[in-house]
């Protein structure tokens, strides 16, 4: 059992309380970063939330934190990043706002963050605004802790890359929680790029893939992820060695190869590859979880592949067709 894996037998176990902000990640992520909180993490390096939201997963690993033996509150800090503001980019909801909706004229949710989180600010360090533009680009400091729920672009991974795991060090935790969105691959071919340097946890705790770093990461391997400088071709294979070492989340109820199968649809589709990504997706439509859970995805590929073929001029018999009778 790996030294994360040890916290799944205790995830029952785990009462939260009723009070928690409202999230949008599951009970049992919540469970989980408590448990990581109250029993693994130290706050000697730093703790960092990448996408805090409406306070749900903060006020879990805070709580934990709180009753940890070894975390000290004069000390440790916990690092949260997020716009905490709706509106076009941030992927927030206005169910972060304490009355569930948006104030007239409001976009902010920063007070309502503070005030649930009130109990943790003497530990809790916010950080407001564009990630490009909250974090340090000098911050060379060993991240102990690294909670990613912010990477839902390409633009926004390559900061999580370039200033976040670029401080990782063997012991650093890592929690991916989009792990099981197949429209951000970035997140499935960069932990395959990680993989001869991490353990990971065990099962997906639902959508979130957990992994400790246990030997140092080469430069040149947190720079090729951080300039996206792998083929398509290479971030399938990456893909595939993902696929490997898991197959559905702890609970049963997603299928993770047949997620990551996707991902590789995705790969294909944001680098043009439009033919190829519905060949690699078209299978897919007969997986009960994806067709259930995914139908847009596959309307967004399906269209982009037919777009593509008519620019093209369309099937190979179409082209032939035209051809004989002079169009």
């Amino acid at each position: 059992m790996t030294k994360l894996g040890r916290l799944y037998p205790l995830l029952d176990d785990v009462r939260l309380p009723e009070t928690i902000p409202y999230s949008q990640v599951s009970t049992w992520e919540l469970q989980f970063l408590y448990l990581l909180g109250r029993h693994h993490l130290t706050g000697e390096d730093r703790l960092v939330e990448l996408g805090s939201g409406g306070g749900g997963s903060t006020y879990a690993l805070a709580l934990g934190l709180r009753e940890s033996p070894v975390f000290d509150e004069r000390t440790g800090r916990l690092h949260a990043y997020d716009f905490f503001r709706v509106g076009k980019g941030t992927f927030a909801t206005e169910k972060f706002f304490t009355d569930g909706a948006k104030p007239r004229g409001e976009n902010s949710f920063l007070d309502d963050f503070r005030g649930r989180l009130e109990p943790f600010l003497p530990f809790l360090e916010i950080h407001a605004g564009d990630l490009w533009q909250t974090s340090d680009p000098e911050d060379t400091s060993a991240i102990e802790f690294l909670h990613v729920d912010i990477a839902k672009t390409a633009r926004v991974f390559r900061c999580v890359a370039e200033r976040f795991l670029t401080r990782l060090r063997p012991g650093s935790v890592v929690l991916h929680q989009d792990f099981a969105g197949p429209r951000l691959p970035w997140l499935h071919h960069s932990t395959g790029a990680l993989l001869p340097y991490i353990e990971i946890a065990g099962p997906p705790i639902r959508s979130t893939l957990a992994f400790e770093v246990v030997r140092p990461i080469p430069g040149h391997v947190l720079k090729a992820v951080a300039e996206d400088s792998y083929s398509v071709d290479e971030k399938l294979a990456l893909i595939s060695a993902v696929q490997e070492r898991i197959d559905r989340d702890h609970t049963g109820g997603i299928p993770f190869k047949a997620v990551l199968e996707f991902a590789k649809a995705y790969t294909a589709h944001y680098a043009g590859e439009h033919r190829r990504a519905w060949s690699i997706a078209k299978p897919l439509t007969s997986d009960e979880y994806l067709s259930r859970t995914r139908a847009d995805h596959f309307e967004q590929l399906r269209r982009a592949y037919e777009q593509d073929r008519e620019q093209h001029g369309g099937s190979r018999l179409t082209r032939l067709v035209r051809k004989a009778v002079g169009r």
